[in-house]
């Protein structure tokens, strides 16, 4: 039994003028546990794909079933981490920690305990009666990362994290995520535009094509790459033959679309 499945899933955006089909009939399962990257062209849905399920939109056509449930009816938990921290200026990192636990009026104490823990984790526990201001951007999402585990979310959503920072950071904050979601067993769905991430951190990936969006290829990643941290993976010899692949196949799809 899947984890999460979406069948035949299509959105619409609609305007005064007509409407613009964004998804057409996407359709693809996630399992416990698993990392799966959605990439391709900008403008083909990839960040619609991850509003849906979240719940953000609603999807105009087909079915999204968390375990076998629809999404609304499933109690499913999200995290969502986005290519900007969000993190409250005015508030400090233990506070910003502790946002999610008091909007949900959870046990504040417990609460503590488990952010204290989290950022020992991604080794910022000395931290916590900073200020974001004073954090780096690789801390600082260090830091959002962190947050999106406080409240135990059954599924986490990256839409780019990583595409703000410079080259050595987004490989060290890769290496903390992928770490940080095997260590939890969690289940994750990541959009990004970097084939190389895509590959460094994922079990599969999905390659949209547009005009409108739609999955036109999907790849399995190598078991002897996935069990390599992400900064490992790049100097893997069946790296560089699947990277060629996925460049092919979404030069193919951009110059039909």
């Amino acid at each position: 039994m899947s984890y999460l499945t979406l069948n035949n899933v299509s959105h619409h955006y609609f305007t005064k003028k007509g409407y613009t089909k964004a998804l057409s009939d996407v359709s693809f399962s996630v399992e416990e546990g698993e990392f799966i990257s959605v990439i391709g062209p900008s403008g083909c849905g990839k960040s619609t794909i991850l509003s849906l399920v979240a719940g953000i939109l609603k999807n105009t056509a087909g079915e999204i079933l968390f375990k076998q449930k629809p999404i609304n009816q499933s109690g499913l938990e999200i995290g969502y981490m986005l290519q900007q921290d969000y993190l409250f200026p005015w508030k400090n990192i233990m506070e910003n920690m502790l946002i999610g636990p008091k909007v949900k009026k959870g046990n504040l104490n417990e609460a503590k305990e488990t952010a204290l823990a989290l950022l020992d984790e991604v080794g910022l526990k000395d931290e916590a009666d900073s200020y974001p201001d004073s954090l780096s951007g690789g801390m600082r999402q260090r830091v959002a990362l962190a947050r999106t585990l406080m409240t135990d979310p059954n599924i986490l959503l990256f839409d780019e994290p990583f595409s703000a920072l410079d080259y050595q950071t987004k490989l060290r904050l890769e290496n903390s995520v992928a770490d940080l979601l095997k260590k939890h067993h969690k289940t994750a769905i990541l959009v990004t535009h970097d084939i190389g991430e895509a590959i460094s951190m994922s079990d599969r990936i999905l390659l949209m094509g547009q005009n409108p969006g739609t999955i036109v290829k999907k790849f399995e990643v190598p078991i002897e790459i996935r069990n390599e941290i992400p900064f490992k993976v790049r100097r893997h010899h069946k790296y560089q033959s699947l990277f060629d692949n996925i460049w092919e196949e979404l030069n193919k799809n951009e110059a039909v679309s």
